[in-house]
């Protein structure tokens, strides 16, 4: 008895495809497919910073802090000696240091705090998501101060804009799509061969068994005669 091989049916690796296409789609926020970013906000944390001078002169430990634009004052409070690498997890209670909304910079620096005279600063500059490459941004200050800053949230499509994310969306889903209606017509073209093999040798077989009966026929009709 000839054995069968089970097909694989196009049907399970169309709906896996769907499947994936579907989770990809619910990931992502639905406000994305109306124009408005992917996230809202996106938080920044200080991963590592060296200074290099103080300028307070009293003979006391400096109080440094970061501070953006309409927002609250971030005291660093283990920060108080130069020419020392501070290293953070990003765990710390007054992280994060900045909320970066989306598509738009803050005007951000780093202070210190002076008793005499107003607060010294360290620098002042544009903090962007489009900074941030593979989700970290590095600000050096040359004599004032080294500095390594995270955005886990800019690492998604860091500085594309809303059309750019769209097209790579849409870009993505459209080749699982494809892959799909690849892999479903793969499979039945080569289910169709299966079957056409199957019947080919079908047809072969009841043809032998034709030729059979005819050749066992005329042995017959041979014996008759010479008998």
């Amino acid at each position: 008895m000839r054995s069968r091989r089970l097909v694989p049916s196009s049907i399970p690796i169309s709906r896996a495809a769907l499947l994936v296409a579907h989770v990809l789609l619910c990931s992502l926020p639905a406000h994305d497919f109306v124009l408005t970013g992917i996230v809202s906000s996106k938080s920044v944390i200080l991963s590592s910073i060296k200074i290099f001078t103080t300028h307070e002169w009293m003979p006391t430990k400096p109080t440094i802090y970061f501070h953006c634009q309409g927002a609250n004052e971030t005291i660093l409070p283990d920060v108080k000696e130069k020419d020392f690498l501070y290293i953070f997890s990003g765990e710390e209670s007054w992280q994060p240091l900045t909320e970066l909304p989306e598509k738009k910079c803050r005007r951000c620096g780093l202070y210190e705090h002076n008793t005499l005279k107003s607060d010294d600063v360290f620098d002042e500059w544009e903090l962007c998501p489009s900074n941030f490459v593979h989700g970290k941004y590095v600000r050096l200050k040359r004599n004032e101060f080294n500095a390594t800053f995270v955005c886990p949230q800019c690492t998604a499509f860091g500085g594309m804009t809303t059309w750019k994310r769209r097209q790579t969306v849409l870009l993505v889903v459209v080749s699982i799509f494809a892959a799909a209606v690849m892999a479903a017509g793969v499979a039945a073209v080569y289910k169709y061969w299966r079957k056409r093999k199957r019947e080919q040798d079908q047809a072969r077989f009841l043809k032998l068994f034709e030729e059979g009966d005819d050749l066992e026929d005329e042995l017959a009709l041979g014996n008759a005669i010479y008998k």
